[in-house]
């Protein structure tokens, strides 16, 4: 429920990481719109299923578009919005079992397009809205209401994956740091090409994962996320692989290549190659 749509009959648990992650949205939004001088108007979210794909309802203050999708197909209709419009900013909001279990197929495909849309990922290694089944991010052995004896598959490396298919701008947050994560948001809207912002956002009921990734000093739990070294050259693949591969969660932006023009350029620049015919020239083709 919000304010704006106060009949909507749903709640996130309290604590849920997707509180987080909306907020995040919202100032990435609200940035983006100071600096543009856009309309709100001009921006979509297109949302999957699960309890992330709630967060089109959710938004406060002025309303951008918002499409409330199907299981795994926010990349489609997202690919579909940029066809129609290209000057629409178009943003994805999903959860990791909507984006990389059946959505997964699409991924791959919109990396290569280096389609210019903005992805977040909101991870919290559960199917939370169907009760806590087993996601692609599980940890294998966990024992879930789908894995009653412990999950059999090996969990998915998501950061990797981005990297291994072409993703040109990859980045790295947490829910529980809105004002940085949404930074993030806005530099993946801001670049040209495929954007993804995977976020870590626990999900209290099922799978919380607060204590793991913060880190617990009296119980002698190191924490799992760590800020990338300013150091860092987001630019170089090779330490973008060696980041990858290192133990923890980095937080940051991990990778960006500016290099490869988005799918939106490619499309303009064979437009001026192509004659475009009217229904006068296809005609003339005939003999009546």
């Amino acid at each position: 429920m919000s304010a704006k749509n106060p009949e909507y009959d749903f709640k996130w648990c309290p604590g849920c990481g997707d509180f987080g992650v909306r907020r995040a949205v919202e100032f990435a939004l609200s940035d983006r719109l100071k600096e543009t001088e856009e309309i709100i108007e001009n921006t979509v979210v297109v949302a999957g299923i699960g309890c992330s794909g709630n967060l089109v309802h959710l938004l406060e203050g002025p309303q951008p578009f918002g499409i409330h999708g199907i299981h795994g197909r926010s990349l489609p209709i997202a690919f579909g919005v940029k066809m129609a419009n290209p000057d629409l900013n178009v943003l994805t909001v999903a959860g990791d079992g909507d984006f990389l279990s059946i959505g997964m197929e699409h991924i791959a495909p919109q990396a290569t397009r280096n389609l210019d849309i903005c992805s977040v990922v909101m991870d919290n290694g559960v199917y939370g809205l169907t009760k806590g089944q087993s996601s692609p991010t599980t940890e294998y052995g966990v024992k879930t209401s789908s894995t009653p004896y412990g999950k059999v598959e090996s969990s998915i490396d998501p950061l990797k994956y981005y990297l291994t298919i072409g993703a040109t701008f990859i980045a790295s947050g947490y829910s529980s740091k809105p004002r940085d994560l949404a930074k993030l948001i806005q530099a993946g809207m801001e670049h040209a090409g495929f954007a993804v912002i995977h976020v870590q956002s626990p999900c209290t009921t099922y799978n919380d994962t607060y204590e793991i990734l913060k880190g617990n000093a009296k119980k002698g739990i190191a924490p799992t996320i760590y800020d990338i070294p300013e150091e860092y050259d987001r630019t170089d693949r090779l330490a973008a692989e060696d980041l990858l591969n290192s133990s923890g969660i980095p937080l940051g932006i991990i990778y960006e290549d500016t290099s490869r023009p988005s799918f939106t350029a490619e499309n303009n620049r064979v437009k001026e190659i192509v004659k475009i015919r009217d229904i006068s020239d296809l005609l003339s083709d005939y003999d009546f």
